[in-house]
């Protein structure tokens, strides 16, 4: 299935209201982002940004099960988002 990027947005945006109400794995996410709450505020629209969160995201499977059951998404979709943000396309080396 293709997700169009305003569709990869949402799912992004999504993916950082979970992150930030989970207190064991925000503080995770910002240090390993190097980000503040400044720069959440002020790039939470930024498609670069969003896709931060989502390779933050699906770097661990429970993560990505753990978000998509607790927003009703099938477990594919944070890495189909990643794909139409920039810098998710896949690199083919052939």
């Amino acid at each position: 299935m293709q997700i169009s990027a305003d569709q990869a947005e949402t799912i992004a945006l999504q993916a950082l209201a979970w992150l930030s109400g989970n207190d064991e794995l925000f503080p995770v996410f910002m240090g390993a982002t190097g980000a503040s709450i400044d720069d959440l505020k002020s790039r939470a629209a930024d498609p670069e940004f969003l896709g931060s969160v989502l390779d933050f995201l699906t770097m661990d499977d429970a993560w990505v099960i753990e978000f998509c059951d607790s927003v009703g998404l099938q477990y594919e979709s944070p890495m189909q988002a990643r794909m139409a943000l920039p810098g998710g396309a896949q690199i083919h080396w052939t």
